[in-house]
């Protein structure tokens, strides 16, 4: 019980620190880098598969996966991009911050129905799956959004 109220936690905060970033992050310009970054970041915490105690059957990963990608949808709902000058501003919707609470809630319900049946391991591994499907798919897009953008205002 212990880890499941401090893995909320922790993403609760991980939710808060995100609100933080993406409001300070429009009052810069947006790039490739910027972009790419954070799942390039993040994928970094796959190395979690190297322990036994997380492994997760393909069809638990390819469910999760598919879940985080569904679960993008919202957030590239929730981001466009606008030009100012010669620069591209990432500008988030008002409803990011209730996007990301709302997605919170979603996934700790689902933490519990889901840990209720498998190991915590398991269960940290397929929210990371999650996670990062969720972070690929909305970056991909912000990415290819970007570059569109870019490419119109450029000529």
């Amino acid at each position: 019980m212990f880890w499941l109220v401090a893995s909320t936690a922790v993403a609760a905060l991980m939710a808060a620190a995100m609100i933080v970033i993406r409001l300070r992050a429009s009052k810069k310009p947006a790039s490739v880098k910027k972009i790419i970054l954070p799942p390039l970041f993040m994928s970094t915490g796959a190395l979690m598969f190297l322990f036994p105690v997380f492994h997760i059957s393909w069809v638990q990963m390819l469910e999760a996966f598919l879940v985080g990608m569904i679960f993008s949808i919202l957030l590239i709902k929730a981001s466009r991009f606008e030009v100012r000058g010669d620069d591209i501003f990432l500008i988030p919707s008002r409803a990011f911050p209730f996007i990301l609470i709302g997605l919170l809630v979603i996934r700790i319900i689902i933490k519990l129905i889901v840990g209720s049946h498998i190991s915590l391991g398991e269960t940290s591994g397929m929210f990371f799956m999650l996670a990062f499907g969720m972070i690929i798919t909305w970056r991909t897009v912000m990415l290819y959004q970007f570059l569109q953008l870019k490419k119109l205002s450029y000529r």
